[in-house]
């Protein structure tokens, strides 16, 4: 079976994307995506907008990426093809959407306390009816003309490390899976190698995503190496995984990625589209 062209791993303004709903829409069409899945962080907001678009000829499949913990490390899990209904997943992200503000709050005092000039409202501005996140700070440092770019200020002020990033009580790996299982979803651990671990540590992660219920592993988006994809592959393939691709697309301005745009895969070998197109 040929797959269409697709991308099951992309963001919008519901979250910390650039583009609205609608634009990421238009810019999928214009990029010849077929299957689209909006995969914002903790929201299904996006998704719904989408649902009341015409879609003219794109499958939408319904996701989201959850931000959990594992062994006291952040995680996201891509979820696929889940009911955006469902009242336990409402519930989950309800609660995920006040961490996420209380969150924000820390964010903004942690700054003033390190000299920036106050940028809670600009950030908010940015996030229009999405959650305020650190791109949001960034972007509106930039604005404000504290720093020269974003990537500025992620190294100076909210990086991993930096006191800009506030560590959060984040639900446990297994409570993300078992609610996008509730609510239909397929679970993915979305860029595996992101999360600067060695691969003896992404296979402990594997191997405890797999007893929680865990279905399978992105193993093509940008920045993968194809060493590390072909270990990503490995790890699938020995442990009966589904595999899933996905641009991660944020914003138009970062010409490294665009929907539609991550490294090939060598095997579409037990691709969680399969189970999810019509």
């Amino acid at each position: 079976m040929d797959l269409p062209r697709y991308d099951l791993h992309c963001h919008s303004t519901a979250s910390d994307g650039s583009l609205s709903p609608a634009d990421l829409l238009n810019r999928a069409r214009s990029r010849g995506i077929e299957v689209l899945s909006l995969t914002d962080h903790d929201t299904l907001e996006g998704v719904r907008e989408l649902m009341r678009q015409d879609l003219e000829g794109i499958q939408l499949v319904p996701g989201t990426e959850l931000t959990c913990l594992w062994q006291g490390r952040v995680i996201h899990l891509v979820g696929l093809g889940l009911d955006p209904e469902n009242n336990d997943l409402q519930a989950y992200l309800n609660n995920l959407a006040l961490l996420r503000r209380q969150r924000s709050e820390k964010i903004a005092r942690q700054l003033e306390k390190m000299g920036v000039p106050p940028v809670y409202a600009e950030a908010q501005a940015l996030a229009g009816k999405g959650s305020i996140g650190r791109p949001h700070f960034a972007r509106a440092l930039v604005e404000k003309g504290f720093v020269v770019n974003e990537q500025q200020a992620f190294k100076k002020y909210l990086g991993a490390g930096k006191k800009g990033d506030v560590k959060m009580p984040w639900p446990d790996l297994a409570d993300a899976v078992s609610v996008l299982k509730a609510a239909g979803g397929v679970s993915i651990i979305a860029h595996p190698t992101k999360y600067k671990m060695t691969f003896t540590k992404i296979r402990s992660l594997v191997a405890d995503f797999i007893a929680a219920g865990g279905d399978g592993i992105e193993v093509s988006y940008p920045g993968v190496t194809p060493d590390h994809q072909l270990h990503l592959n490995r790890i699938a393939e020995s442990n009966n995984l589904l595999v899933s691709a996905g641009s991660d697309f944020h914003t138009p301005d970062a010409g490294w990625t665009d929907l539609g745009k991550y490294p090939p895969l060598k095997t579409t070998k037990n691709h969680v589209l399969r189970l999810l197109i019509n």
